[in-house]
């Protein structure tokens, strides 16, 4: 079963008019108003939504965050603003089926190749973060290993060799 998307304008106004919270499934599929703007590719309001706390993250009954709604609908705007926001590029959907995937399966190749690209860098971001750790433990090491043999009973060595 695919997911159903409302693009409909009339579904966030009347989101917003109950006064929802913006975290809260604002409909029987447990869309919030994120979901809703992503699917229907309005930025502007999903813009407004992140800067009131939205969860990115949130899953809707069909395991879909806004990340999901924006690659169905193939709006690179809401997609660029969810992975601005950290929203999670490599999560699935109850079908195991990625932002990624979505968009591919939906045709929309632009918004395919711009999450695949963005999965890359922060593989690679993550990888070189990872490598920087160990060589500044390495290092740390090293200078505490250092630092112990030029000491002898609490005393520094005198350059002369004597204690």
């Amino acid at each position: 079963m695919q997911p159903l998307c409302d693009s409909d304008c009339d579904g966030l106004s009347a989101l917003m008019e109950c006064g929802g919270a913006v975290n809260s499934p604002g409909d029987t599929m447990g869309q919030s108003p994120a979901h809703l703007a992503a699917c229907g590719g309005q930025a502007f309001f999903l813009l407004w939504q992140l800067h009131t706390g939205v969860d990115v993250n949130q899953q809707d009954c069909f395991g879909e965050a806004p990340i999901h709604k924006a690659a169905r609908s193939g709006s690179m705007e809401c997609l660029s603003l969810l992975v601005a926001s950290d929203a999670r590029i490599d999560m699935c959907n109850r079908d195991g089926h990625t932002a990624e995937e979505v968009a591919l399966s939906c045709g929309f190749i632009d918004c395919a190749r711009y999450l695949a690209t963005v999965k890359l860098t922060q593989d690679t971001f993550s990888r070189a973060q990872s490598s920087m750790h160990d060589l500044k433990e390495t290092a740390a090491q090293l200078k505490r290993g250092k630092c112990c043999q030029s000491v002898s009973h609490g005393k520094r060595r005198r350059s002369d060799g004597f204690v």
